[in-house]
């Protein structure tokens, strides 16, 4: 028997609903994978409301989750069954009890990490990794701004900038959020946007930014800009206010010949060897100690529903999964 959440048609929460589907047996070169946990991204939230659209509906939505192989199908070389494996990847399909996944797209889990923590930090994690290391190469000293520094991949990359020798401002919605954010090494912690440019100015002594990690959007797009100094990055991956329209590219010019840029992790983790480079330097400072992973919500996967209106209504931090 396998259930899944599936959506019939875009909308809100209500749109997840929790039903018995076929067990897929495993193609030539995909694994089956019994999950064991399932992480909850705001990606989902995308392909839910139709902002990214699924190739055909129903859909069974979320990108990311660990659990054991228990079959291969012919010419799978990276894993075999009893494997304890992870993945954060398309095609969506993840919000179900078991799925079949290319077996290239899944990763061996160390001893090291825990089912729940690999559900928690794949995605969220491997995102950091390739914005921190390859989309902007983050040096010792720089000073950088993260919004939504107290969410899932926000809090991991405040760790892991801090690891780097960054000095680190974090831009949250509450103070609570603060509070959580230099618990976990934020130099500086900015509760709203209202003025925020100014205190960057302040902070660097009017140097401002090379970099701005932004997964925001349409609200914190502008404002974000104002915080770079010439010749910065702006670095946009995600659209949690709505996506970002920009009218006029000569916006960049403008405000001192800024560089802006929009990542997918689908991209940065499309080669084999490229999706080996994050995973293992992910487990890498998890193992270390120099990043920690949260998982402070926990929700049963037939309640994604629920896990949704959490995640939209900002009442989560850290990571959360869901479990079958």
């Amino acid at each position: 028997m396998n259930h899944a959440i599936r959506v019939h048609d875009y909308g809100g929460p209500e749109a997840l609903v929790w039903e018995e589907v076929p067990l897929p047996a495993p193609k030539p070169g995909e694994a089956l994978v019994r999950h064991r946990a399932i992480g909850l991204n705001y990606i989902d939230v995308y392909f839910r409301t139709g902002l990214y659209k699924a190739p055909a509906l129903p859909a069974t939505i979320g990108m990311e989750a660990s659990g054991v192989v228990e079959a291969v199908g012919e010419g799978v070389m990276h894993v075999a069954p009893g494997d304890r494996v992870a993945y954060a990847t398309a095609p969506i399909g993840a919000y179900a009890e078991a799925r079949s996944i290319k077996a290239d797209r899944l990763v061996k889990l160390p001893a090291t990490v825990t089912d729940d923590q690999a559900a928690a930090m794949m995605l969220q994690g491997m995102t950091a990794c390739f914005l921190l290391t390859r989309t902007y190469k983050v040096q010792p000293g720089q000073t950088i701004l993260v919004h939504a520094a107290a969410g899932g991949v926000g809090l991991i990359m405040v760790q892991w900038a801090k690891a780097l020798g960054c000095t680190v401002i974090g831009c949250v919605s509450t103070e609570e959020k603060a509070a959580l954010i230099r618990a976990h090494g934020a130099d500086h912690a900015v509760v709203g946007i209202e003025g925020l440019p100014a205190r960057v100015k302040e902070i660097t002594g009017g140097a401002m930014l090379p970099v701005v990690f932004d997964s925001v959007g349409r609200d914190t797009f502008m404002t974000s800009l104002d915080c770079l100094a010439p010749f910065g990055m702006m670095v946009s991956y995600g659209n949690a206010s709505g996506p970002v329209a920009i009218a006029d590219i000569g916006v960049l010019a403008a405000k001192g010949s800024l560089y802006l840029t929009r990542p997918t992790l689908a991209t940065y983790t499309a080669k084999r060897e490229d999706l080996e480079y994050c995973a293992n330097a992910l487990f890498d400072v998890v193992a270390q100690g120099k990043v920690k992973i949260n998982v402070n919500q926990r929700f049963a996967l037939k309640d994604a529903a629920e896990a949704h209106r959490a995640l939209e209504a900002r009442r989560t931090t850290g990571s959360t999964i869901l479990l079958p």
